[in-house]
C-alpha cells in the first residue's frame, strides 16, 4: 500500500493475509481510502506491545495489525446481531467499523510507556477521537457517525460498547493476537464462540447465557496476560527506562541543550502541548510524523550525549542491560527505597536530582474484570439480564473482579 492518500487506486476489494485470522477483506472502498492515509499507515511503525519483545522475542507485531483485526471482529459481531433480528445499518456498519479501525490512531510511540510525556494532559483516547474528527473532515463528513459512536454519543449505546467495553472487539483481538506473537498461549479465548454468543437487550450489549464458561476464560486468559506479558517484571523495567529517558531528554531541551532527533520528535520535546493545541490540524500533523522509529534513532544516538544520565540511561536500554526489578505484594518502605537510592548516588556520583532517573517505585495494578466499569451482563434464558460475576458459579469471577496491586522497585546493578 503507498502511503499517500491521494492516490487513485481503482481495485480497492483488497484482502489482507492474517496470520491471527487467515484472509480479511476489506468491506467498504471508503475504509480503503482511509486505511491509505498516512494518518493510519503511520501505525504499522507503532508497535503493539512496546518493549515486551525484549522478554518475548516474536512480540513485534505492530498496531496496525491489531486494528485490522479487531476491524474482522467487528463484521462478525454485526453480522451475529443482525441475524438475530437488530436493526443495524449500512452507515451504521460502516461507522462502527470506524470507530473500531481508528480506535488506536492517536497511540504515541511505544504506546502507553511514553503517554504522559510526549504529550502531557491528554490521552491516546482523547487524541483518537482528534484524528476521527480531523479526518472526517477530510472525508467530507464520511466519519461524523463514526466520532459519535466513539465518543458514545449515539442513541445506540451497544455500537459504542463493541468498541471500547470489557466485552469489546478490541480486547478480543489482543488478547488473541498478542498471545499468538509473544507465544503465551494462556491468553488465548475462543472469539468466534463469544461473537457468536453477543445479543442486545434494552440497547445495550449482552453475552447469551450459554457463552457463560467462554467469557469466564476471557476474564481469566486477560489476568494471565497481564502478569505474564503486560506487567511482566522485565518489561515494566524497560519501560520505566524508556520514560525516564524520554523524561531526562525534555528536561535537558527545555533548558536549552541541543539534542539529537527528528524535527517531530524535538518540537514535542521543547514544547508542552495542551489538550486544546492537540486539536489543531498542524499539532495533529506533527505528532503523526512521531513513531518509535523516531525515539529508537534518537536513543542511539543519546548513548553518546554529554549528559551522564541520558547516555548511561541510553547506552543500557539499547544494548538490554536492563534494571533489577523487585516487586512484592506490600509497598516498599522509605528506609529501603532511600538506602537504595543512596548507593546509587554515592556509586554513579548522582545530584539528588539525577538519582530518580535511576530510582523508580510504582504499583502495578491488574484488573482483569472491573464491576464498577459497564459490567458484561448475561441474557439469562428467562429474559432476565444479570451481572456476570452473580451469574457465574465460578468463584474466580468474584476474585477477578477484585483490582490486585503490586510493588515495585527498580534500580541499576552496578559492579
Amino acid at each position: 500500500m503507498q502511503l499517500d492518500s491521494k492516490v487513485n487506486i481503482n481495485n480497492k476489494k483488497k484482502i489482507v493475509n492474517d496470520p491471527v485470522y487467515g484472509f480479511i477483506t476489506i468491506p467498504h472502498e471508503i475504509i480503503f481510502d482511509v486505511i491509505q492515509h498516512p494518518y493510519f499507515q503511520r501505525l504499522r511503525r507503532i508497535k503493539q506491545l512496546g518493549l515486551t519483545h525484549l522478554v518475548y522475542p516474536g512480540a513485534l507485531h505492530t498496531r496496525f495489525s491489531h486494528v485490522i483485526g479487531a476491524m474482522h471482529l467487528m463484521t462478525k459481531a454485526v453480522a451475529t446481531i443482525r441475524r438475530k433480528g437488530h436493526e443495524i445499518t449500512e452507515e451504521e456498519e460502516k461507522a462502527v467499523l470506524f470507530a473500531i479501525l481508528l480506535h488506536d490512531i492517536g497511540h504515541g510511540p511505544f504506546s502507553h510507556a511514553l503517554e504522559h510525556d510526549i504529550a502531557s494532559g491528554v490521552s491516546h483516547e482523547e487524541i483518537s477521537g482528534f484524528f476521527i474528527n480531523q479526518l472526517s473532515k477530510e472525508f467530507n463528513g464520511e466519519l461524523d457517525l463514526a466520532l459519535k459512536i466513539f465518543a458514545n454519543e449515539y442513541h445506540k449505546p451497544y455500537l459504542h460498547q463493541l468498541v471500547s467495553s470489557q466485552l469489546d472487539m478490541d480486547r478480543m483481538d489482543y488478547l488473541n493476537r498478542d498471545s499468538f506473537y509473544s507465544g503465551v498461549s494462556e491468553g488465548k479465548i475462543g472469539s468466534d464462540r463469544i461473537i457468536e454468543m453477543i445479543d442486545i437487550k434494552n440497547g445495550n450489549l449482552v453475552l447469551e447465557e450459554k457463552g457463560i464458561y467462554s467469557i469466564e476464560k476471557f476474564i481469566v486468559s486477560r489476568r494471565l496476560m497481564y502478569w505474564q506479558v503486560y506487567m511482566h517484571k522485565t518489561v515494566v523495567a524497560g519501560e520505566f527506562m524508556l520514560i525516564h529517558i524520554l523524561r531526562r531528554a525534555k528536561e535537558l531541551v527545555q533548558q536549552g541543550a541541543t539534542l539529537f532527533g527528528s524535527p517531530a520528535l524535538l518540537y514535542f520535546m521543547e514544547n508542552n502541548v495542551s489538550k486544546e493545541e492537540f486539536q489543531k490540524e498542524e499539532i495533529l500533523a506533527k505528532f503523526a510524523l512521531l513513531d518509535d522509529f523516531d525515539i529508537l534513532g534518537a536513543i542511539k544516538v543519546w548513548q553518546l550525549s554529554d549528559d551522564k544520565v541520558l547516555s548511561e540511561l541510553s547506552q543500557r536500554l539499547i544494548n538490554r542491560n536492563l534494571f533489577k526489578i523487585e516487586v512484592s505484594k506490600s509497598n516498599f518502605s522509605e528506609e529501603k527505597i532511600a538506602k537504595v537510592k543512596e548507593e546509587i548516588k554515592i556509586k554513579m556520583q548522582l545530584t539528588d536530582n539525577e538519582v530518580d532517573y535511576f530510582v523508580y517505585s510504582e504499583i502495578l495494578r491488574n484488573n482483569a474484570y472491573n464491576e464498577d466499569r459497564e459490567n458484561i451482563n448475561l441474557l439469562m434464558k428467562n429474559g432476565d439480564v444479570i451481572d456476570l460475576a452473580e451469574a457465574s458459579d465460578n468463584l474466580n469471577i468474584s476474585a477477578l473482579s477484585k483490582p490486585v496491586e503490586k510493588y515495585f522497585l527498580c534500580y541499576p546493578i552496578l559492579n
